[in-house]
């Protein structure tokens, strides 16, 4: 196996749901990195009207897809939000009908991975995924002012 191959199937990410108004605009943010520290990918999405929660879990199932997609099979995650985390972890039962599906979904994809962990991190710890997701609510109501200047 070659290193390239070896750098690929495991990555690290660090997630992260916005929301200006809980519900209101929502977006996430996501950085993945390999075991050296290197950019792998960034995600940055609006991804319409949510609540915080359902931007946290969102943030997540991209994060979750995408590593998919790169044949990652070894996957960490580093989250902010303690409830999301302790749900995955099956410590908080989860009670939100909505959560529950995203929650349904996130465990689905959690099991095709080799190894998975998450854990919870502080804010502080966390800037990078933030940063990510609140520009992405900042750049949507930015494009939607242009097109409401222009008509």
């Amino acid at each position: 196996m070659s290193k390239k191959m070896n750098k690929k199937t495991e990555l690290i990410a660090s997630i992260d749901g916005a929301c200006s108004g809980n519900p209101g605009d929502a977006s996430i943010g996501v950085v993945m990195k390999d075991m050296k520290g290197m950019y792998q990918e960034t995600i940055s999405q609006y991804i319409g009207q949510a609540t915080n929660n359902v931007a946290e879990y969102s943030a997540l199932l991209m994060a979750l897809k995408k590593a998919h997609e790169m044949g990652v099979e070894k996957f960490s995650v580093k989250s902010d939000s303690e409830l999301l985390v302790k749900q995955i972890k099956g410590i908080y039962k989860v009670k939100n009908k909505a959560l529950k599906e995203l929650n349904s979904r996130a465990l689905s994809l959690i099991n095709e991975f080799k190894f998975f962990n998450i854990e919870h991190v502080r804010r502080e710890y966390n800037k990078e995924a933030d940063k990510l997701a609140k520009a992405a609510i900042i750049e949507y109501r930015r494009a939607n002012r242009m097109v409401a200047a222009q008509e």
